[in-house]
């Protein structure tokens, strides 16, 4: 193992004239706080951080570049992979980036559908993140009540998809499956008990005087650097700037649902925690909607060159078992030209970039995934501030390495 000393990123510290009453401190990749396997090194006074620098790479997988030698249809499990606290997120960002390539029309089901998904994702996401926050500022018991109810949602995920967490259910032209027949009611039951749990949660922390103290005036990052940051969802939101992908820029249908978008000017650790608690109701909100007014029809879209038939189909209709096999086979060719799709994540705008030169594999694709620009952020944060204040931050802005490091 190399010496601390010698690595590139201590010699260009020293470069920059640090002094020798500072000690350059090693935090990670094996930290529990820093949230997967990410290293900090940083430079202090005492107990005053001067200088934060993040080094990733130590979970690169390249996704990115293994999209190019697969199938368009092969690419989604792949996109499981990158955020694994919301799978479904990924999975809808891609499929709507091929969808817009192949000009399909996807019908409404499917669209609500995908939408009560992407949300009951981003309740699965939040309440990990929720949950790991408190335990590292010293709340361990919420870690049990979140993971309680998380424990619902894959439950509900398993249902659906047959996997709980790495669940390829949605499909470029709709949805795999059509849900089995008590899946609506078993969401139901879970969003009409969920707005008790999140009280519950509040009334645990909101309220709790070391997690005020730890988490108000720390981190605090004004809306003018998260922006020019590119700093995206909760903790731009939680910084006053007020955008969200679902609003602003509708996708699938979001733009018949009606939600508020929390916002916050304070900026600080404790802003990005109540605005992702609000979000947490707003997201039950949308699922009610979704429950209550799911329309009828079909969960794929009508294109039989693009889309595998039904199975009972095949059975009988041997064009139906030739588009099959022709599609598993061989994939679908994509027509040449490229495309951009936005959608909000957990974490904030994330975008897929997909070149088509007209064959049936990417040439392209590319992840723009929040959580790069939320961890570079971390310094603007924690500068000035005392060394117990960045596992604070750290939490707060809820990073994913797998997003970091694809």
């Amino acid at each position: 193992m190399p010496d601390l000393a010698e690595l590139p990123v201590i010699e260009a510290m020293k470069a920059e004239g640090t002094t020798d009453r500072h000690m350059v401190l090693n935090m990670g990749p094996q930290h529990p706080s820093t949230h997967g396997v990410l290293r900090l090194v940083l430079e202090i006074d005492g107990e005053i951080v001067l200088r934060l620098v993040p080094e990733i790479g130590y979970l690169h997988t390249g996704i990115e570049k293994t999209c190019e030698a697969k199938f368009y249809q092969q690419v989604v499990p792949l996109t499981d992979r990158i955020d694994y606290l919301s799978p479904m997120a990924n999975n809808l960002c891609y499929c709507l980036a091929v969808e817009k390539l192949l000009q399909l029309e996807i019908p409404p089901r499917a669209q609500w559908i995908r939408v009560l998904l992407a949300e009951l994702t981003r309740l699965n996401s939040h309440l990990v993140w929720l949950g790991t926050h408190a335990m590292d500022v010293g709340a361990l018991t919420l870690l049990l009540y979140t993971f309680r109810e998380r424990e619902d949602i894959l439950r509900i995920f398993e249902d659906v998809a047959g996997q709980r967490m790495m669940t390829s259910y949605f499909r470029i032209g709709g949805l795999a499956l059509e849900p089995p027949l008590d899946f609506f009611d078993r969401v139901d039951a879970f969003i009409r008990g969920f707005p008790e749990r999140i009280d519950e949660y509040s009334n645990l922390l909101t309220g709790n005087p070391i997690f005020m103290n730890r988490l108000k005036g720390v981190g605090v990052l004004s809306a003018a650097d998260a922006i020019a940051l590119g700093v995206t969802g909760a903790n731009m939101r939680g910084s006053g700037v007020d955008f969200d992908v679902r609003r602003d820029i509708p996708y699938s249908s979001y733009e018949k649902f009606d939600f508020k978008v929390p916002v916050s000017t304070v900026g600080d650790c404790w802003a990005r925690y109540e605005v992702r608690l609000e979000e947490m109701r707003q997201s039950v909100k949308i699922v009610q909607q979704a429950l209550h007014g799911m329309p009828e029809g079909p969960i794929k879209a009508d294109a039989p060159k693009v889309v595998l038939p039904e199975r009972e189909k095949m059975k009988t209709q041997m064009e139906a078992l030739i588009h099959h096999f022709k599609i598993v086979t061989e994939g679908f060719a994509v027509p040449a030209g490229e495309v951009y799709q936005s959608i909000e994540s957990p974490r904030g705008q994330m975008g897929y970039y997909v070149v088509s030169d007209g064959t049936a594999k990417p040439w392209r694709v590319h992840m723009r995934n929040p959580s790069f620009a939320s961890l570079q952020a971390l310094e603007t944060m924690c500068k000035g501030r005392m060394l117990s204040d960045v596992v604070a931050a750290i939490g707060s802005i809820d990073i994913v390495l797998g997003e970091i490091d694809r």
